[in-house]
């Protein structure tokens, strides 16, 4: 998936990470955690994170020979509308990361299209379309409420959970009244 840059990142930017405290010696460490606001577009049509929602970062910075490899997880709200019966979903979302960020001017440029892997912008490193691919690809693009929702009668548009069993809009055609009265004394 691309991996668009702004022309110049903003080392103040809450996805923007710094990481002149990283040795650039293949195996140095260092974690990072932070919480920080949801940009906006975050989701899919019935699901999202909303704007400004904190997003929990738990990550580790490792460098690499080519760059540094950022993963771990981000956990956040997700606000959305059930898929079957319209009901508010009010959940949260946990998503793992790992993409590999080169440095400028390494041999990944050469070996690499630039959409394959993230670039390093100096020290700075843009999270936001990793984080941005690794949320919306973990939501459902139906999202239901609960696992056995039965969702709405057709006919009424009532939640189902909400109508007596023996509900049916089920229409006699009047020539066959008399049929149906038969099978109901039978029983």
């Amino acid at each position: 998936m691309p991996k668009h840059s702004p022309s110049q990142l903003d080392p103040r930017s809450p996805l923007v990470l710094d990481t002149r405290e990283l040795p650039r010696r293949p195996g140095a460490l260092r974690t990072h955690r932070q919480v920080v606001p949801a940009p906006a577009d975050l989701g899919v049509e019935l699901i999202t994170v909303p704007e400004g929602a904190d997003l929990d970062l738990d990550l580790r910075l490792e460098s690499v020979s080519e760059g540094v490899l950022v993963s771990g997880t981000v956990t956040g709200p997700v606000k959305g509308e059930c898929g079957r019966c319209l009901r508010e979903i009010d959940d949260s979302v946990a998503v793992t990361i790992q993409e590999l960020y080169a440095y400028e001017n390494s041999t990944t440029d050469d070996t690499t299209d630039e959409d394959e892997v993230g670039r390093m912008q100096g020290d700075l490193i843009d999270l936001e379309p990793a984080l941005r691919d690794a949320v919306v690809l973990a939501l459902p693009t139906n999202p239901l409420c609960r696992e056995d929702c039965p969702g709405l009668c057709p006919e009424c548009g009532v939640h189902w959970d909400e109508l007596p069993a023996d509900h049916s809009h089920q229409q006699v055609d009047p020539r066959w009244a008399g049929l149906s009265q038969l099978t109901r004394t039978e029983e």
